[in-house]
């Protein structure tokens, strides 16, 4: 199914990251697993066998994603798929009233230069290499797929560094759908609600349950298997491009 298919997927050690990365091997494809040192990484790369291979990645840094894509031409000889998956997550509120504390400057930098940032930088220097492919019939040399989320549109109390980190990815898909189009290199963004990622999975069971119920239907967390085989379509579906997809249970985030 994917046996023409190199990816590099960032976060790829964990959560939706890592359930694309066991999707595309699974399914013949060749995958560079990008997350940071400390992660596990190394781990599933080991476990999934000649397909995969991990390159230690901090995307907001040019040298490491420049070693990943040095890794994908030497190991599996080109790149045509990216999906991004890196990112942080805060909880504060622009002002705390109660304490006469604003929202940390830094902090608010930090949850935007690795989610929006890092994506960007993985996606400006990547698209060199996409570019050298040979063209298909379509004149489709390969897709980047990107993670927003609903915050981008529903941002909640305390989300306002987040919800703005994950717009300005929503922002950017069709910018850049268009500036790579003339090398047929595709742009979809997914815009994924509430799912079982080890980020949730760390809150108390009743506050999960509480989550859930708050999802019309399926009254569930989304499984990251669920976020993976979007992409899976995505990646097989050579007219989707420039568009942002909810990936929700028709959620809608209240205050």
């Amino acid at each position: 199914m994917f046996k023409n298919i190199v990816a590099i997927v960032t976060g790829g050690a964990s959560g939706l990251g890592k359930a694309t990365v066991e999707r595309i091997c699974k399914n013949g494809g060749k995958v560079v697993v990008c997350d940071l040192p400390t992660s596990q990484g190394k781990k599933l790369a080991d476990e999934l066998g000649s397909g995969a291979v991990f390159a230690p990645v901090n995307v907001t840094s040019e040298s490491d994603v420049s070693n990943a894509l040095n890794v994908a031409k030497e190991k599996f000889g080109k790149l045509n798929c990216v999906v991004n998956c890196a990112g942080v997550g805060i909880a504060y509120k622009t002002y705390n009233f109660n304490k006469n504390v604003p929202h940390k400057l830094e902090d608010f930098t930090k949850i935007l230069m690795v989610n929006t940032v890092g994506t960007f930088n993985v996606i400006r220097l990547s698209a060199g290499l996409i570019g050298e492919n040979s063209p298909d019939e379509d004149g489709g040399r390969g897709v980047i797929v990107n993670t927003a989320s609903v915050a981008a549109y529903d941002g909640q109390i305390g989300q306002v560094a987040y919800a703005a980190s994950k717009a300005a990815i929503v922002g950017m898909t069709l910018p850049l759908a268009r500036d790579l189009a003339s090398q047929g290199i595709r742009v979809v963004t997914i815009a994924p609600g509430l799912f079982d990622t080890p980020l949730l999975s760390s809150l108390p069971e009743k506050v999960r349950n509480f989550l859930a119920k708050s999802i019309p239907y399926p009254q569930r967390l989304g499984k990251p298997e669920e976020y993976a085989l979007l992409v899976q379509s995505i990646i097989e579906n050579p007219v989707m491009n420039g568009e942002v997809i909810r990936l929700d249970g028709a959620i809608r985030m209240q205050p």
